[in-house]
């Protein structure tokens, strides 16, 4: 089974900056079709962030393009966001998906607040 676990949110000010990480397991990292970021506001519906294709091709949304950063290392499994200049607005809980295989996967959250 294909298993996610995310860490790095927490409370940071306007301006700061948060990196997240997803350690991925059961399948073989390098074979990921591709990885994301979602994130989720109360009353908000969830949106993607920032994806990585599995040649490293990486898309981001428009909302925090020249902000966040979406990078992996091969040798700890770990696919990262770098968040930088945080706005208020980027408070949510943070999701990580991958498509591997047959299975897409979710992260369990991991909550940035942003305060200003």
């Amino acid at each position: 089974q294909v298993q996610l676990v995310e860490s790095g949110g927490g409370l940071v000010q306007a301006g700061g900056s948060l990196r997240l990480s997803c350690v991925t397991s059961g399948t073989i990292f390098s074979m990921i079709k591709s990885m994301g970021w979602y994130r989720q506001a109360p009353g908000k519906q969830r949106e993607l962030v920032a994806s990585l294709s599995r040649g490293g091709l990486a898309n981001f949304a428009d909302s925090v393009k020249g902000r966040f950063t979406i990078f992996k290392d091969n040798a700890k499994n770990t696919v990262y966001l770098q968040m930088d200049n945080l706005k208020p607005e980027d408070t949510a809980v943070y999701y990580c998906n991958v498509v591997a295989g047959l299975s897409e996967v979710w992260g369990q959250g991991t909550q940035v607040t942003v305060s200003s």
